[in-house]
């Protein structure tokens, strides 16, 4: 069982609202890197478990103009094999980085499910949580982010695919679900992202039918992360392995930021830089 963190820590939300706010004045939608410090990601597993390869990684982000960085210390692999840790090994794998990684010059997210991990990060200077299980799986989550005052992206998960359900309609059902938790916490509704969590709980043809239906989710009025990099998906289209799903991670997001996602989460950061300022650029003439 995850300790409860006390709801009584000062609020240190001021900083992540403001992070928030600045990700989403910019005139593209904001890029996320991914960082992952495990052995077993579905695609980077074990590339910067140790922490010197970590932090050149997170440099190297920061010189490719990264607007955040989300690290996890647990895989949550969208599909089937993630290895479930304790609280305390994901601390082990943050602790030799986590300093290093917050110190650069952008600001940081903690990918994690548990709320003692992430009052952890919160307190090395982390300023946004993202919950893969849309504080639905820790009960302490939405007390910790409450009173951390700080942002919180919701994802859309599922323990198994199911293909017979309209994953839109669940979707929704779900995001109902986290952001009454959200309320009764007493979390800001304009501290909330919604993330649709493709690849997670879904068929590739759901990931799919996600992102193209994504606009229904404009119904909650809040803005939307898209996570669609080297997802298997890409491999259901055009037969690939993860690291040769670059061009269509690119087709993914550029997709989901013409239906209204304001994040983008991606292990390739100068390449969708790159490519959203482009089609900015040339949306902008019309």
């Amino acid at each position: 069982m995850n300790a409860s963190p006390s709801p009584s820590v000062p609020p240190a939300g001021s900083a992540g609202a403001d992070v928030l706010r600045t990700l989403l004045e910019r005139p593209v939608p904001a890029v996320m890197g991914v960082l992952n410090v495990t052995p077993d990601s579905f695609s980077d597993g074990g590339r910067f478990i140790a922490p010197e390869r970590a932090l050149a990684r997170a440099r190297a982000m920061v010189a490719d103009g990264v607007d955040i960085i989300d690290i996890g210390a647990e895989s949550t692999r969208p599909y089937t094999g993630a290895q479930p840790v304790t609280a305390a090994d994901e601390l082990a794998r943050l602790k030799p980085v986590l300093a290093g990684v917050v110190a650069l010059s952008v600001p940081v997210s903690i990918d994690s499910m548990k709320a003692e991990v992430a009052a952890f990060a919160l307190d090395q200077g982390v300023a946004v949580v993202n919950d893969v299980w849309g504080l639905q799986r820790d009960a302490a989550m939405a007390p910790l982010v409450a009173a951390r005052g700080v942002p919180v992206i919701v994802m859309h998960n599922r323990d198994t695919a199911d293909p017979s359900i309209d994953i839109v309609t669940d979707m929704k059902t779900f995001f109902l679900r986290s952001l009454d938790i959200a309320a009764k916490a007493g979390i800001a509704r304009e501290k909330i992202v919604l993330d649709p969590g493709i690849g997670f709980g879904k068929t590739a043809e759901q990931s799919m039918i996600a992102l193209a239906r994504l606009r229904e989710l404009d119904m909650f009025g809040l803005p939307i992360l898209v996570g669609a990099s080297r997802k298997r998906f890409i491999a259901s289209v055009s037969p690939s392995e993860p690291k040769e799903r670059l061009a269509g991670s690119l087709a993914a997001h550029l997709i989901a930021a013409q239906r209204g996602a304001r994040i983008i989460r991606t292990h390739d950061v100068a390449e969708t830089l790159q490519a959203l300022r482009v089609a900015h650029a040339i949306e902008s003439k019309q």
